[in-house]
């Protein structure tokens, strides 16, 4: 999937009669060919693939400086995308097989920003970064990993907001363990257990970290889980004054992580699945994501199910918990291509996320949404279209 499938060789003499009118007015992604074999491609993409080739292609304007590649192009290859994702998707694959050396320029591409507890440290502390080293496995590793987030700036708004739940050093300095260390405000306000002074032995620092790491692999559910224990606790022993401080620790909870994006959590559990339109009729572009790594992509053609013995569910289901092979690809560039559309405004498409299983009921009623005619095409007399029906999907 999202090969370049199309393709068209150019003429400049006979272009307007037999080039320009055969290229679709639609999004694309484009690789425009040259006639002398050392020379490099030019890789487009485009919301109207007809009139970006003709202002590339068209006749030369000699007093114009905009670019013109008449006489260096020999013929052009094409994909047609339905949706920005499938259409940023399918730029970032083949910028990357034809120029490994800048394709991440070309994307302007950023690392997604994440928390990351080091545990390599004597005295981890969680901070944001953007790099995501891994071993040979593929898997993260010198720590604890938790995101991607929009921005920078919301990573550590969010991390100030749990850290206030955990006594675990927001400092950058080297902890040397100094009785004599006169420490800092989060010492003297105890918030952090101050090992830099000697303040706490080593394991009861490992114990609050795991605490931290624990919190953010369960995306608060650790904490939350022991606050709610304790307070009946104390409900039941009638200390109804302890039992008021555990209940208002956990609304304070629960205002911290109501501003969290779904998209966030332990990036290895990081396991969704992504919705696209296609450019077929009746048709989903299914991506699914493994571990925070988009496996390869597959179209779901609702109008030939009608006629296979599987249902869209079974398709479905043997797709997402087949046993995930040993994903490829750079875990930093893939979590930058989920990350960049999620938090796109507007956001084409849908995702659902793997909690303890897969919601295919709520996944079949998606494709049927994002199948139903738009608001604008549904208004038009001749908008006949109709959305898949999921009988007999279980």
């Amino acid at each position: 999937m999202l090969e370049l499938d199309c393709g068209l060789e150019f003429d400049a003499v006979r272009a307007e009669e037999n080039f320009f009118p055969a290229l679709p007015a639609l999004p694309a992604v484009c690789l425009i060919e040259p006639r002398e074999e050392k020379a490099e491609p030019f890789l487009i993409r485009t919301q109207n693939l007809q009139r970006r080739l003709q202002r590339l292609l068209g006749p030369v304007d000699p007093t114009s400086k905009r670019l013109n590649l008449s006489d260096f192009a020999r013929g052009v290859r094409y994909r047609l995308t339905g949706s920005p994702f499938e259409q940023t998707l399918t730029y970032y694959r083949h910028a990357k097989q034809i120029f490994p050396k800048h394709y991440s320029d070309l994307l302007r591409m950023r690392p997604a920003a994440v928390l990351k507890v080091n545990l390599r440290n004597a005295y981890p502390r969680c901070f944001v970064t953007r790099k995501l080293p891994v071993d040979q496995d593929g898997l993260p590793t010198g720590g604890s990993y938790y995101g991607p987030f929009a921005s920078r700036r919301s990573a550590e708004a969010f991390a100030e907001r749990v850290l206030d739940f955990f006594k675990v050093r927001r400092c950058q300095i080297k902890i040397r363990r100094d009785p004599t260390f006169p420490g800092c405000l989060y010492s003297e306000m105890k918030m952090c257990l101050a090992p830099c002074f000697a303040g706490c032995t080593k394991e009861e620092y490992d114990v609050e970290v795991q605490r931290l790491v624990q919190f953010l692999e369960t995306s608060g559910g650790s904490l939350r889980s022991t606050l709610e224990k304790e307070r009946e606790q104390a409900s039941e022993q009638m200390d109804f004054e302890r039992a008021a401080s555990f209940h208002t620790r956990i609304e304070k909870l629960d205002e911290a992580l109501r501003g969290r994006p779904e998209l966030t959590r332990r990036i290895q559990d990081l396991d969704a699945v992504i919705l696209q339109r296609t450019t077929e009729e009746q048709s989903i572009g299914v991506y699914p994501v493994r571990g925070g790594r988009l496996a390869e992509p597959f179209v779901l053609r609702f109008a030939e199910i009608a006629s296979q013995p599987r249902s869209a569910e079974q398709i479905f289901r043997a797709a997402l918990e087949a046993k995930p092979a040993s994903e490829q690809g750079d875990l930093g560039e893939h979590l930058w291509l989920v990350a960049r559309w999620f938090y796109s405004n507007p956001r084409e498409g849908e995702i659902f996320f793997r909690e303890k299983d897969w919601p295919y009921r709520r996944i079949l009623r998606a494709c049927s949404r994002l199948l139903a005619p738009k608001t604008s095409e549904a208004s038009k007399p001749e908008a006949t279209g109709t959305a898949p029906s999921t009988e007999g999907a279980s």
